[in-house]
């Protein structure tokens, strides 16, 4: 099953609207989107507007792939749970966010490596496409944390 969600904020109607396309295009039915208030309802996949936390977070671990938005909430439960991911990260041009702090986020995660993005949604298809050669995003900490956690264990162990 591939868990589609868009956060808890904003709607993303573009988003819904090129997987349900993708969806559609390729037969594939086990899609579940979580579609919040947009006004665009799919028509080739299940969908809800709202998941209460508890069923949000089953919905993410009983995922073969999550596709969503850049939003950190989102990406740190799938990075917890070991989920491969996809991102289209809203756009402040689309009135889709109030700034472009997604992009941002999208291309820190795509230059790690641990996170598959399409930075519009003509590129969504083809990674989606790929879905069962992506790798679950590992969460490990930055390198500055890995260099900050030795400091503090040589500290103490130099007691």
């Amino acid at each position: 099953m591939i868990f589609v969600t868009i956060g808890q904020m904003l709607p993303f109607d573009r988003l819904i609207r090129a997987v349900d396309d993708w969806a559609g295009a390729t037969g594939r039915g086990d899609l579940l989107a979580q579609i919040g208030n947009g006004d665009y309802e799919p028509r080739h996949m299940r969908w809800v507007r709202k998941l209460a936390p508890a069923a949000f977070t089953a919905q993410v671990r009983a995922a073969e792939a999550v596709v969503t938005h850049a939003g950190m909430g989102t990406i740190l439960t799938a990075l917890d749970v070991g989920r491969p991911l996809v991102l289209l990260p809203r756009r402040a041009a689309l009135r889709e966010a109030t700034n472009d702090h997604q992009l941002a986020t999208a291309r820190h995660f795509a230059a790690d490596g641990r996170i598959a993005v399409a930075f519009d949604e003509g590129e969504l298809p083809a990674i989606l496409d790929r879905l069962g050669e992506l790798k679950p995003a590992e969460n490990r900490p930055p390198p500055e944390a890995e260099r900050l956690i030795a400091a503090i264990r040589d500290f103490i162990a130099a007691g």
